[in-house]
């Protein structure tokens, strides 16, 4: 009855966190309507006309909140994001209607066409400020044919000359030398914030305070508005409320019952009904902290697979800011070449830690406990287990991102996180099916990716695996085979397509770089070959397993010699790829094809020699306590600090200084809060949903009946 009754519970939640998805919610997050309704071309001609006239002290509060030159244009900047929060403060009133900011952003092509502008009569050299006025030298700043480094090399150069210019105004005739289309200039804009009356467009707005960008053919495109309260509930957020309050309830009800039976009955909480407490906090907490060594346990996991997470989250923390706007471009692009950079840019690289660590688990821990027979007699329980045992905080994440989260904060650059909710409003079955790496533009959890793969390699798991539960030589000829047929088969694919080496690089176009992501940074053949290695140590290691492993000192110290020189090999291959003057497709393929299963390799070893005696201080240190919560909660961490980030990251409300120590301690931020949500998470939403499941397909025992329970209860507090 109690395995009833949790699978119906479990059903109902599942249920009830799809069921959302069932509203007739609207795609878009912004109300579209809003902007369209408050245009009109009259009130804002009459509201332009009053401020001009009557306010200066508004306009210069609309002025102070908008369009400006951006700050470091000489250090390759072209972003000022003005003043969000003033910008949509300000309200006025003026006749029936009021004057309330609106913020949008507008994109000025550096190649404009044929623009009706006034030349300047020559400022002779030596003259008085009251003279003639000199032609800038654009032409030798926009010329430039060469990549990146040089650009920024000639920005240098300009930046001296331009500065004992003052900023042009009075004569009637300019002229500039234009951007050539062969630059890459060419394609830079200047994204300048905008602040104006709501009524107004950017454009009218601009031909009335500004110049007449219309007459002078200037060139400029509206990115985006925003109003206040432009981001209206929808029933997908009435819905999460729900569902969470749901949680909550129960959680607190649950909590109660749990400290009742603990505080009040001696001995109580082991007679309380296990489906009741199953979302207690205390009992949840207490369980996550608590690590006991149990036998056959490979304990160098907890230090590894939390070190991996926290190089993900270091990773991820300098590419999302890398991403933003910085008065100092250059210099994020010198450090991003440097040999200083490696310990960040190579850090894609411990996703196939990840890889490696599940495949090796699921070999340990299976063979030996179950027949081949016995595998594809229950493959549907092997399937089901690990699909229940991945949902609960994966559904919660995607849940929260098609709806609370957009409500968390707002910023400048908002529509980043909104286009990440309506992708999972529109696309919530692709990550939930893990199908979504295959599918263009579909994910809206950012390193989700990965749990496709994953779930991909076990479902293609048991084919392996029927052979290794069998005799070894099968198993031996078996894990040989896939792994040279995938070696093979990625290495041809590899170099047919001709990928890069990374996902930027700097000699290579933006097309270049769409192409690796989708074909092969997220395809399973290109990522699973350190899944296969993975199985292969996983044997190894059930092998061994309570033997002693005799090993001659050369043999250990030559394998630790080679694993180190490799890994390092494989890290360092990320630093040539990141020069200006990179381009080898021969060793494109052969890092592309052979670094990924050798940092497996290494991996691997590290694991078996720390498991067996051979790992000296590395396996003191990776057998630490100290990585076993945050190697519990590395799940939770993985599937929810991209979104964290997102989310900090686009609430910034002005361009900012790159630097490495500035954004290292944004990484010890973005890892505390990400172990806070994932703690939070774990409890409320992975523990519970974990006994749940237990309950539902088995494995776990419910207790007595609760009104067993409560007699026996009253019978200790009598005695």
């Amino acid at each position: 009855m109690a395995k009833l009754i949790s699978l119906i519970i479990f059903v109902i939640c599942l249920c009830s966190v799809g069921a959302f998805f069932e509203f007739e919610a609207p795609r878009h997050v912004f109300d579209t309507e809003l902007y369209e309704s408050v245009l009109d071309e009259e009130l804002c001609e009459a509201q332009l006309s009053y401020l001009i006239t009557n306010n200066t002290m508004l306009t210069a509060e609309f002025l102070d909140a908008g369009i400006r030159l951006p700050r470091g244009i000489l250090q390759g900047n072209f972003v000022d994001l003005g003043y969000y929060q003033q910008c949509l403060a300000i309200s006025e009133n003026f006749e029936a209607s009021d004057i309330e900011g609106k913020y949008c952003m507008i994109n000025v092509p550096m190649v404009q066409d044929e623009l009706n502008l006034p030349v300047l009569p020559e400022w002779p050299e030596g003259s008085e400020r009251s003279g003639d006025w000199p032609k800038l030298p654009w032409q030798q700043l926009f010329s430039v044919t060469r990549p990146h480094s040089d650009m920024f090399r000639n920005l240098q150069k300009v930046r001296t000359e331009a500065a004992k210019y003052s900023r042009m105004t009075g004569p009637d005739d300019m002229d500039f030398m234009r951007i050539t289309e062969d630059s890459p200039m060419a394609n830079e804009v200047f994204r300048l914030a905008v602040c104006l009356p709501k009524a107004c467009t950017p454009r009218q707005f601009l031909d009335t305070v500004f110049i007449n960008t219309t007459s002078v053919g200037l060139q400029l495109t509206e990115e985006y508005c925003r109003l206040r309260n432009d981001k209206p509930f929808a029933p997908v957020d009435y819905a999460a409320m729900g569902v969470f309050g749901f949680i909550i309830l129960i959680t607190v009800l649950s909590t109660f019952y749990d400290l009742y039976f603990t505080a009040i009955c001696k001995e109580g909480s082991k007679k309380a009904n296990t489906l009741v407490k199953s979302f207690s906090v205390y009992t949840n907490t207490r369980r996550l902290l608590t690590f006991n060594s149990v036998p056959g346990t490979l304990e160098s996991l907890d230090g590894i697979r939390s070190i991996s997470m926290m190089w993900v989250i270091i990773g991820h923390t300098y590419a999302t800011n890398g991403r933003g706007h910085f008065f100092n471009r250059q210099e994020m692009f010198t450090w991003m070449h440097s040999f200083s950079a490696l310990w960040v840019v190579a850090s894609p690289i411990s996703v196939d830690t990840f890889f490696l660590l599940s495949g090796l688990l699921i070999v340990y821990t299976s063979v030996g406990k179950i027949t081949p027979k016995g595998l594809f007699k229950n493959i549907h329980l092997f399937y089901l287990h690990r699909l229940l045992r991945m949902f609960p905080i994966l559904a919660t994440a995607v849940f929260l991102q098609a709806s609370l989260f957009n409500h968390l904060s707002d910023g400048p650059e908002w529509h980043i996180v909104v286009d990440k909710v309506e992708r999972c409003r529109a696309y919530w079955w692709a990550t939930l099916t893990y199908v979504q790496n295959y599918l263009v533009d579909t994910r809206c959890i950012g390193p989700s990716w990965y749990l496709a793969v994953d779930m991909q390699l076990h479902i293609l798991s048991p084919l392996i695996l029927f052979w290794m539960l069998g005799r070894r030589r099968s198993a031996w000829i078996a894990l040989s085979l896939v792994i040279l047929v995938v070696m093979v088969v990625s290495t041809t694919y590899n170099y047919l397509n001709k990928f890069q080496t990374a996902s930027f690089v700097p000699t290579r176009t933006r097309e270049d770089a769409n192409h690796y992501l989708r074909y092969y940074y997220h395809n399973t053949l290109t990522r699973c070959s350190p899944f296969f290695v993975g199985m292969l140590f996983g044997y190894l290691l059930n092998m061994y397993k309570s033997k002693q492993v005799h090993m001659a000192r050369w043999f250990v110290a030559l394998c630790w010699f080679c694993a180190f020189v490799v890994s390092a090999g494989i890290i360092y291959s990320s630093y040539p790829v990141l020069q200006m003057d990179w381009d080898s497709p021969f060793w494109d393929g052969i890092i592309n094809s052979f670094a990924r299963p050798g940092w497996a390799v290494c991996v691997g070893w590290v694991i078996f020699a720390c498991t067996h005696g051979y790992g000296g201080p590395v396996n003191w240190f990776l057998s630490l306590r100290m990585w076993k919560l945050p190697s519990r909660l590395s799940y939770a961490m993985y599937i929810f600090h991209y979104s964290l980030m997102v989310i900090v990251n686009t609430t910034s409300v002005s361009t900012s200084h790159f630097s490495v120590e500035r954004y290292f301690y944004r990484f010890l931020a973005d890892f505390v809060t990400a172990f806070i949500v994932a703690f939070v998470a774990t409890v409320l939403v992975d523990s519970p949903f974990s006994t749940l499941i237990k309950m539902a397909i088995g494995g776990s025992k419910t207790g007595k009946a609760t009104v067993k329970t409560k007699q026996g209860c009253e019978g200790e507090n009598n005695q």
